[in-house]
C-alpha cells in the first residue's frame, strides 16, 4: 500500500534534478533583461509558480540571486558576480582587456573575445554588451559563432547548434547543408564575416585564437557598420585582428598550447 508521504517522495525531484532547475533559473537571466518575478520564472521554466517561488527563495538565501524591496523580482545576486570574476582572472581574461580596447581604439570598431557553451557563442571580454542584448551569441548566424564552429575543440565537433530561441534578424543560417558550406569557406579564408545576419547593416569580421593543435581556444571579432568595415579595407581590419589574436594567444594560452611565433 503507498502512503501519501510516498507518493509526495515519488512526485518529489531528484537531487539532480533539483540542481538542474535551479541552475534553469540563473540561465533565465542570460538575456541581459529586466528584473523577474517568480511568475516570469515559472513562465519561462514550464513550472508551477510555488516551484519556482521556492527555487528563487533558496538561490536567494545563498546569495545567487537578489530581490529588489520594492518590486519582490529577482536579479543575479552577489555570489555569481564573485565566481565570474573568479573564472574571468583564473582564465587570464583580465589581459586580453587592454589588448581589445586597444584594437577597438585603433579600428573604429567594437571588438570582442568568445568561447563556446554549447549552442552558444559566449563574449568574456570586449563592448559589445548592450540592454537587452546578454552575452550569448547563437553560433550558426554570426561571425563568432562560425569561428568556434570552424576550428572546434575536441568533444564540440560533432555537436551541432540548435537555431536560435527568437532569431535576431530574419535570415538566420541554420540549414545545416548551408551550414558546412559556410564552415568549409570560412575555413579556407581564415576568417567569418557576417553581414546582417545578427544586427541590421552590421558588419563584423572574426578570426580564430588558435592552439598548438589548430582548434580555436576563443574567437576574436571586430564589427561595425558596413560604411566603416567596407570591402576595400576588409584586409586592413583583418591583418589587425589577426595581429591582436596572435598577441591573446601568447596571453592567454599556456607556453605548451601555443603555436610557433609567426615568421
Amino acid at each position: 500500500m503507498t502512503t501519501q508521504a510516498d507518493a509526495g517522495a515519488v512526485r518529489a525531484p531528484s537531487g539532480a534534478q533539483a540542481v538542474r532547475r535551479a541552475l534553469d533559473v540563473l540561465h533565465c537571466f542570460h538575456d541581459n533583461g529586466p528584473d523577474l518575478s517568480a511568475s516570469d520564472l515559472a513562465r519561462r521554466l514550464g513550472l508551477s509558480t510555488s516551484t519556482a517561488h521556492r527555487l528563487a527563495r533558496t538561490l536567494l538565501a545563498t546569495g545567487f540571486l537578489e530581490q529588489d524591496a520594492r518590486t519582490a523580482r529577482y536579479r543575479l545576486g552577489p555570489a555569481v558576480t564573485e565566481l565570474g570574476r573568479l573564472s574571468y582572472h583564473q582564465r587570464g581574461l583580465h589581459l586580453a582587456a587592454p589588448e581589445l580596447a586597444d584594437l577597438a581604439e585603433r579600428t573604429g570598431t567594437a571588438a570582442d573575445l568568445a568561447l563556446r557553451s554549447g549552442p552558444h557563442a559566449v563574449i568574456v571580454a570586449g563592448g559589445s554588451v548592450t540592454p537587452k542584448v546578454g552575452l550569448r551569441r547563437p553560433l550558426a548566424s554570426t561571425a563568432l559563432g562560425k569561428v568556434l564552429l570552424a576550428w572546434p575543440r575536441a568533444g564540440e565537433g560533432d555537436a551541432r547548434p540548435s537555431p536560435p530561441p527568437s532569431a535576431l534578424t530574419e535570415h538566420p543560417l541554420v540549414e545545416p547543408v548551408l551550414l558546412e558550406g559556410e564552415l568549409a569557406r570560412v575555413r579556407e579564408r581564415g576568417y567569418a564575416l557576417e553581414d546582417g545576419e545578427s544586427v541590421h547593416e552590421g558588419r563584423t569580421v572574426a578570426v580564430p585564437v588558435l592552439e598548438r593543435s589548430g582548434h580555436a581556444r576563443f574567437a576574436l571579432a571586430v564589427g561595425a557598420t558596413a560604411e566603416v568595415i567596407t570591402e576595400a579595407r576588409l584586409d586592413w581590419f583583418l591583418a589587425q585582428a589577426r595581429s591582436c589574436a596572435r598577441a591573446l594567444e601568447v596571453l592567454l594560452l599556456p607556453p605548451g598550447e601555443r603555436r610557433a611565433p609567426a615568421a
